[in-house]
């Protein structure tokens, strides 16, 4: 009796043993099969975007035609065809190159993804910087989407530094998430110390490819920011929280080109004149750079001709 108790026990005590080697084994499995990824590629670098969502453009798939290629004096530019994933025109498209307030694409994404929970942007002393601003007061509170009229259609440094600064954690962490957020589309030719594009320090840059991506990436996630691109001009009436402000997109091909959905303008002795374009027509979806032109808006008109053209499509007419 007494050798089958201890028979009995030892039994026992091995096959818990055994269970418990089974559990942690297939703990261990679990870890190791939760994917076939290298954890590189399946960890999110920040909780905005995963590096799996990360899109580039294929620059080797240009267009072949004996259309005449139009010059353009831009240092850098590129027109790329979404629709198709094709590249209609390139010069030094990753050259890296002062931006101006094409900045403010990057500010209404980061903007758009972390909105204040109260929805009041209340306009601070620090943020009236009176070059190019839409003329905000000290102690006007606005909405998100009404200094997004500004800071789009107008180009208002006031609206980009009241955005930076409503940030929680204020003006610096905003500029951190705007860097943040480029890494995370994998823009390597892109840095930011500012959120309006007043650059002075010469540490402002970015290059064409690097905006065809965050272009690409404001249209196809955020309506607002289409929706506000493509205004021509907007009245925000006043308000018991602010006075009436009369806006007007600087993006002229809006009304002079059929298709063209604006996007934004910029401009500083540093970064010269430049140019980002969006067009919708005939089925083609089309983004156009144009970074420090001599004629901004008439090499654009030529590059969106062409372009159109080299895909087998009529150009518009336009004034």
């Amino acid at each position: 009796m007494r050798k089958f108790a201890i028979s009995t026990l030892i039994i026992g005590c091995l096959t818990l043993i055994l269970v418990a080697f089974i559990l942690i084994f297939s703990q261990k499995t679990r870890q190791i099969l939760r994917s076939p990824l290298p954890d590189f590629l399946t960890s999110f670098r920040n909780s905005q975007v995963s590096t799996l969502t990360i899109w580039k453009p294929n620059l080797e798939n240009q267009v072949r035609n004996s259309i005449k290629k139009p010059v353009a004096s831009a240092k850098s530019a590129l027109v790329y065809d979404l629709t198709t994933d094709t590249v209609t025109f390139a010069k030094d498209p990753k050259e890296k190159v002062p931006m101006a307030s094409l900045t403010k694409i990057m500010t209404a994404i980061v903007a758009l993804e972390n909105k204040r929970k109260d929805g009041k942007y209340i306009v601070r002393k620090e943020d009236l910087v009176g070059e190019d601003s839409m003329g905000l007061t000290e102690g006007e509170i606005l909405t998100l989407e009404e200094l997004l009229y500004g800071l789009i259609l107008h180009s208002a440094n006031d609206a980009a530094e009241t955005i930076a600064n409503n940030y929680i954690g204020g003006r610096e962490r905003f500029i951190e998430a705007m860097n943040d957020k480029a890494k995370s589309l994998g823009l390597m030719s892109t840095n930011f110390t500012n959120p309006s594009g007043l650059e002075g320090d010469g540490a402002q840059y970015t290059s064409a490819y690097d905006l065809l991506v965050m272009t690409r990436y404001a249209v196809l996630n955020f309506p607002t920011f289409t929706k506000i691109t493509s205004t021509y001009a907007y009245t925000l009436p006043s308000s018991k929280n602010h006075k009436e402000f009369y806006l007007e997109n600087e993006t002229n091909l809006i009304t002079s080109y059929p298709g063209v959905k604006g996007i934004k303008t910029g401009y500083t002795p540093e970064a010269g004149f430049c140019l980002v374009t969006y067009l919708e027509y005939e089925g083609y979806q089309i983004i156009g750079i144009l970074l420090n032109s001599d004629n901004r808006r008439e090499e654009m008109k030529q590059l969106l001709d062409y372009s159109l053209k080299s895909l087998g499509v009529e150009p518009p007419k336009h004034s």
